[in-house]
């Protein structure tokens, strides 16, 4: 009996590390083809995505007469978000608050359309007159382009083959007066205007309302108050913003309408207005002010050297501001890239023309701070670090399939 049992030993012994190596086999199998599901479903989610960026602004341009008045709408709320809750504060029902909020809003618009638009209106109908003075000014000028031109043509005409087809005139046909080209346009802007008057007040009604649902309704404690943290960021970067560019960019006009009226320049708060709405487009902004001073200042006056002196005034005070007033103001937390503000500036130009570009760096700063709070997608590191689907297997996923194609 012992022999039987001592030759019996040896043979049930390497049952049990079969059993573990197959177990651990299953185990490996079961990783790598999870690990795949999960790169699949990844990378269609990442397909969807890129399909969903590439057909949005073209659904937003197509749809520009709802998305535009919507997100402006939208960014005029946030900003004004602070002082409704100041009102709140001081016991001020909602409704009423967010009343008074879209009333002062109303009236600061027609202080700015006031002081803008009525005068500009002037300055367009003189147009056509003051173009003979213009010429005048610009005589020289004029003379040297003319004669670099009657150059190029006296070239051409000796080394071409045949002679140059005369240029066509092409006449454009302008409105008769601003006043029609008001009524043409004003009943569909009155419509999109009140729309968005009524998207800021209901907003704004329902502001205090919507954020305790959105932060109550989340499943875990860490979730609501991640919630509560983004909401009160984009309220925060985008009010200080909004406030703060807004401060800068109407000192710039009183002091660009004071200097303008000591050099006798016609409107110089119309003129310190458009400079102030302007300059709410980074870059761009600024090069259109000082256009259009130039061409003021040669519809004024009759000295050319005189009539720089208002661009060359606002030119002063813009690289003041840009380097010394708003950097010191803002401060470090709204720090954008550069390169985003121009490509947020080109994007939305061509998406909404320029009222996109008005709305591009205050929709830059919503996007940033919310995923900031939410947290970036890591693109790079889906397409390079873990590998694509054609990406070769880890190790143990290399080490189960080696098993695998042994026990087979």
């Amino acid at each position: 009996m012992n022999r039987v049992r001592e030759s019996d030993g040896p043979r049930h012994e390497p049952v049990l590390p079969v059993a573990a190596a197959h177990v651990d086999d299953h185990l490996l199998e079961a990783e790598a083809i999870a690990f795949r599901r999960d790169r699949l479903l990844a990378a269609l989610t990442l397909i969807a995505g890129a399909g969903f960026a590439l057909a949005l602004p073209f659904a937003l341009r197509a749809g520009a007469e709802f998305f535009l008045p919507v997100t402006a709408a939208l960014v005029i709320s946030i900003a004004l978000v602070p002082l409704l809750e100041w009102f709140e504060r001081r016991g001020m029902p909602s409704a009423l608050a967010a009343l008074v909020c879209v009333l002062l809003f109303i009236g600061l618009a027609n202080v700015v359309v006031a002081a803008i638009v009525l005068p500009a209106t002037d300055w367009i109908r003189l147009l056509p007159e003051r173009v003979g003075r213009i010429r005048e000014t610009l005589a020289p000028l004029i003379d040297v382009y003319a004669s670099v031109e009657r150059f190029i043509d006296d070239v051409v005409n000796q080394f071409a083959s045949g002679p140059l087809r005369q240029a066509r005139t092409v006449t454009v046909e302008t409105p008769n007066s601003m006043l029609d080209l008001i009524a043409q346009s004003a009943p569909h802007a009155l419509i999109q205007m009140f729309f968005a008057l009524l998207v800021i007040f209901f907003f704004l009604s329902r502001w205090t309302r919507m954020r305790k649902q959105t932060i109550t309704t989340r499943a875990s404690f860490d979730g609501a108050m991640t919630t509560a943290r983004a909401i009160q960021q984009v309220v925060d970067a985008t009010s200080t913003y909004l406030g703060t560019i807004t401060m800068v960019n109407v000192l710039v006009g009183l002091l660009l309408a004071f200097l303008l009226y000591l050099l006798d320049m016609p409107t110089p708060l119309m003129w310190g207005g458009i400079v102030a709405v302007l300059n709410y487009i980074p870059y761009l902004g600024p090069i259109a002010s000082i256009l259009l001073l130039a061409l003021g200042g040669l519809m004024a006056f009759v000295d050319p050297w005189y009539a720089m002196l208002a661009p060359l005034t606002f030119a002063a005070i813009h690289l003041v501001e840009a380097n010394f007033l708003t950097p010191l103001l803002v401060g470090r937390r709204l720090t954008i890239n550069p390169l985003l503000i121009l490509v947020a500036l080109s994007f939305w130009a061509w998406v909404w023309g320029t009222t996109g570009a008005l709305l591009a760096v205050p929709l830059l700063i919503i996007l940033k701070t919310i995923l900031d709070a939410a947290g970036k997608p890591d693109i790079a590191g889906f397409l390079f670090e873990e590998g694509t689907l054609t990406t070769p297997l880890h190790d143990d996923e290399e080490d189960a399939r080696e098993r695998l194609t042994g026990s087979v």
